[in-house]
């Protein structure tokens, strides 16, 4: 598979699939541009090299077609100060505008197209769409990690019209090499932390790290499903009663593989779902009636820390608790502390994307853990072995 450093860009127009889904405000406004500070080098790369530059990419879920709050064009002017020049934009991404702001398209200039889900062929990988898509330039970067596990029509299908000149960007092959090394590579202790709201979500990875890890530590509200399945009173904590038997075979797993799964102990609880509800703390097992569990307690944030600053290596995927509401955000900010303090013990640390990278961020910490992921998704699948089509369509040489 060929990366960005294997190819000279000059006089080329480069159609670059990047993940620019970023979270605007109410005035459209970017909120967090780390995925757009991540695609920078990939697009400084082939304007240095004398290559023009097409992006293309997706933001948030558009249901029927064009909405204004999930426009590219409020994107425009932070990549005007970015790369200091005029960024084009084309009001739709096929069609003969595009076509034509593609045409005339000159060396060190970038083209911005509007929203690739505007279009329902982009998410059922149309090959149609994807020739129209394919057309306007000479060369395929994929370099949009975020969306490799999808077969949309830019991210997988679009590959076979660039049969020789089809490659990855910088941020993808990052990512593939911090996924393989802690796959392939972890130095022990190994320590997993998986958090967010549902065992569903995280069956597969949990189980294929049980093949590798040292320590596996729960939190989050999948933590309190566990805690049932091992004879907890939860009150009206979040549960997923049909994984009861799910959680109970992991636990017994943990144990038969010799790995330290780690259910909090204790809990800060609520009785309600809400920053301004009564809040206490108590023992995990000991919930009472009507009270719900929404972040780990002061002695599960011990325990947590102590296993993680005995790590060599650390993957982090999900949040301890509701930590977007500040009285419950403390135990994703002691465990994010405690990675960083490993981290700068000589750890290797990755964040696998989603809320544990943005509370990485928000608490000014991406610059001091070993990498933040920016796809959360994509990097689960791919560490559950699973194939990416995004990747797949880069590798394949049979078109």
């Amino acid at each position: 598979m060929k990366n960005i450093d294997q190819y000279n860009f000059a006089g080329k127009k480069a159609l670059v699939r990047v993940d620019f889904n970023v979270p605007l405000n109410d005035e459209y406004h970017i909120t967090d541009d780390t995925r757009i500070r991540a695609a920078v080098p990939t697009i400084n790369k082939i304007l240095n090299d004398g290559g023009a530059v097409i992006l293309m990419s997706h933001l948030g879920r558009p249901k029927t077609g064009p909405e204004e709050k999930f426009s590219l064009r409020h994107l425009v002017p932070r990549l005007e100060r970015e790369f200091k020049t005029t960024v084009l934009f084309a009001p739709d991404c096929v069609g003969p505008e595009a076509a034509r702001l593609a045409h005339e398209l000159q060396p060190g200039q970038i083209l911005l197209l509007e929203n690739l889900r505007f279009h329902k062929a982009e998410e059922k990988g149309d090959p149609d769409f994807a020739r129209e898509l394919a057309r306007l330039g000479d060369v395929y970067v994929n370099d949009a990690f975020g969306t490799a596990h999808r077969e949309h029509a830019s991210t997988a299908v679009i590959a076979r019209y660039f049969p020789n000149d089809k490659m990855m960007g910088y941020v993808m092959k990052a990512e593939l090499e911090n996924a393989r090394l802690v796959l392939d590579n972890a130095q022990r202790p190994y320590t997993a932390i998986m958090g967010g709201a549902k065992i569903s979500d995280k069956i597969l990875i949990i189980e294929k790290l049980l093949d590798r890890v040292d320590n596996l530590i729960i939190g989050g509200g999948m933590s309190y499903t566990f805690v049932k399945a091992d004879g907890g009173e939860i009150g009206s904590s979040l549960v997923e009663e049909d994984k009861l038997e799910l959680a109970n075979r992991l636990i017994l797993m943990a144990k038969e593989k010799g790995v330290n799964i780690m259910i909090p102990v204790d809990s800060v609880v609520a009785d309600a779902f809400s920053n301004d509800a009564n809040v206490d703390t108590c023992l995990s097992h000991h919930i009472k009636p009507m009270w719900m569990g929404l972040d780990i307690g002061p002695t599960a944030r011990e325990q947590y820390a102590a296993v993680i600053a005995n790590s060599k290596t650390i993957l982090w995927n999900g949040p301890m608790g509701v930590f977007e509401m500040s009285n419950f955000s403390v135990g994703t900010e002691a465990v994010a502390e405690a990675v960083v303090a490993a981290t700068a013990n000589g750890a290797y640390s990755l964040i696998g994307g989603g809320d544990s990278a943005a509370a990485v961020n928000q608490l000014g910490y991406a610059d001091r853990v070993s990498y933040v992921s920016t796809g959360g998704g994509a990097l689960l699948e791919y560490m559950e072995g699973r194939t990416l089509p995004g990747v797949h369509a880069l590798e394949r040489t049979d078109y």
